[in-house]
């Protein structure tokens, strides 16, 4: 009985081994099965796209083009839908929509010249010879109208976008780092080019002295459209930043266009009033001073409204500095006081800034995205005033001439008050020679004189024209062949430097 039982006990483990083998097996064929679904179900999934391709509607690149291309069609049939005549062929929104979508082209187009060896052409240039192709052009400059009501508000919306990025643009850290040779970089060359110009345009142009430094004033400001991408391109390569000189650049830059705004201001308020000059000096102290006193409180309540404990606290922030700075603008235009509005701006952007943290770069990136929207309608609107038959011979060449003479003054000044900042020479001509491009601040300042005449005082239109004809030039000559200087010789004159090593040492 006892050998039977353990007969019996062997019999059955020996079946369980072999029912557990089975098992094993059935499971890895179905296992293999499934692979091989699967693999066929991938090839299958892979192959499938390729047969899309290949189907009637199309795919990829011409899909994009023609769904990019719809979509301003449909805006037009939206807004033709809302507003009737407005939109149609020699209405403002009809134009609008032509000079922002003309723009763009332009500026896309410019993008794609590449040359090796070669940096890349600012967009803004495309964007501005769009509007001039435009207006140049008998077909089209018979359908594209903005009335000058339109233009200017768009112009100092503009206006107001880039004081609001100059303000959030200041680094108290960098300012008190670089302290001395920021303020010279800022103040002396865009005063020294202003006081050029007027005399240049005096005795060259017949300009009176209060319209030679208006336009002095307009050809001071140097643009950060350019600059700023440029350095910041260095300076992730590790150009220049043992010595700071993309940060005093890019610092600098805010503070110059800060100058050169408050001072067309002051001779905008002296050209275009009737009064004596010592009341407008004092009209003009008397806008800075409300507008400084209003940026200041402004600021306040930017600083702590809304609260950190809010959601979208971005997105809430930079809808309260635009609206607020895009009224004060406006809003001291209307007034009369010019010089307020853009101080405010200024003065409410960098004390609200300053107890941001890091949650300022999320505000400027909302502040970027607006700023990319109105680029192409502001450069375009400055495009449009150019027309070639009203352009004489001879003015041209007297208009570049004196812009020449004014940007080799500014040249020769900013190399001299580089010679005592610790630079070596090369650097030296390098910060000169980057600081001479000009295109934003231009383009909003040039047209602003022009629209005034037109509309309160017809008898100076000819000096406004003027003035509109060397901004135009200045940013035509001096932003490709600004961007083009810095992107080759920054590199070969400035030293290079690990970024990390650099960050290393200034921690410890």
């Amino acid at each position: 009985m006892h050998t039977t039982e353990q007969d019996n006990e062997y019999l059955e483990d020996k079946n369980i081994q072999s029912s557990a083998t089975a098992q094993i097996l059935k499971d890895s064929n179905t296992s293999g099965h499934e692979e091989t679904k699967e693999t066929v179900s991938s090839k299958t999934e892979e192959t499938k796209p390729q047969m899309e391709k290949n189907s009637c509607p199309p795919q990829g690149t011409l899909n994009k083009i023609i769904t990019n291309g719809v979509f301003p069609f449909m805006i037009w049939c939206v807004m033709w839908s809302i507003s009737g005549p407005v939109s149609l062929p020699g209405g403002n929104l009809f134009g609008l929509l032509i000079i922002f979508y003309s723009a763009i082209i332009g500026g896309k187009l410019l993008e794609l010249i590449r040359i090796r060896s070669v940096p890349q052409l600012p967009p803004l240039l495309g964007m501005l010879l769009a509007g001039f192709t435009i207006r140049n052009i008998p077909f089209l400059s018979e359908h594209v109208h903005i009335s000058n009501t339109w233009s200017s508000t768009l112009r100092n919306t503009a206006l107001t976008i880039i004081l609001v990025r100059a303000g959030l643009g200041l680094d108290p850290q960098a300012l008190k780092h670089l302290k001395g040779v920021c303020l010279r970089l800022s103040m002396g060359p865009c005063l020294m080019e202003a006081c050029s110009t007027a005399v240049i345009s005096h005795f060259l142009m017949n300009f009176p002295w209060k319209w030679g430094f208006l336009l002095g004033f307009v050809l001071g400001a140097v643009s950060p459209a350019v600059v700023v991408p440029s350095m910041l391109l260095l300076q992730e390569n590790g150009y220049g930043i043992e010595k700071g000189i993309p940060t005093l650049l890019i610092a600098a830059s805010s503070l110059d266009d800060i100058l050169a705004i408050t001072g067309f201001n002051t001779c905008f308020s002296i050209v275009f009033s009737s009064g004596g000059i010592l009341n407008n000096v004092l009209a003009s102290i008397r806008d800075v001073l409300i507008g400084v006193l209003v940026g200041i409180v402004l600021g306040i309540f930017v600083r702590y409204f809304p609260s950190r404990d809010q959601t979208n606290l971005p997105l809430k922030r930079a809808f309260l500095v635009l609206s607020m700075c895009v009224s004060a603008v406006l809003g001291s235009h209307h007034i009369g006081i010019h010089a307020a509005g853009g101080l405010c701006t200024l003065t409410l952007t960098f004390i609200g800034g300053v107890n941001w943290s890091k949650e300022k770069i999320k505000v400027q990136k909302i502040i970027t995205t607006v700023w990319d929207i109105f680029q192409p309608l502001l450069f375009g609107l400055v495009g449009l005033e150019v027309s070639v038959a009203a352009l004489k011979s001879n003015a041209i060449g007297i208009c570049v001439t004196t812009m020449s003479l004014a940007l080799l003054v500014r040249i020769s000044f900013t190399f001299s008050l580089m010679c005592f900042a610790g630079f070596s020479f090369k650097e030296k001509i390098f910060i000169a020679l980057s600081w001479m491009p000009k295109a934003t601040v231009q383009a909003v300042l040039g047209p602003l004189a022009l629209e005034t005449a037109r509309i309160s005082a017809p008898y100076l239109e000819p000096y406004s024209k003027d003035v509109m004809t060397i901004a135009f030039l200045a940013i035509l000559f001096t932003a490709p062949n600004g961007a083009l200087i810095i992107g080759i010789l920054g590199p070969k004159v400035l030293t290079r430097d690990d970024p990390n090593k650099i960050k290393l040492e200034l921690t410890r």
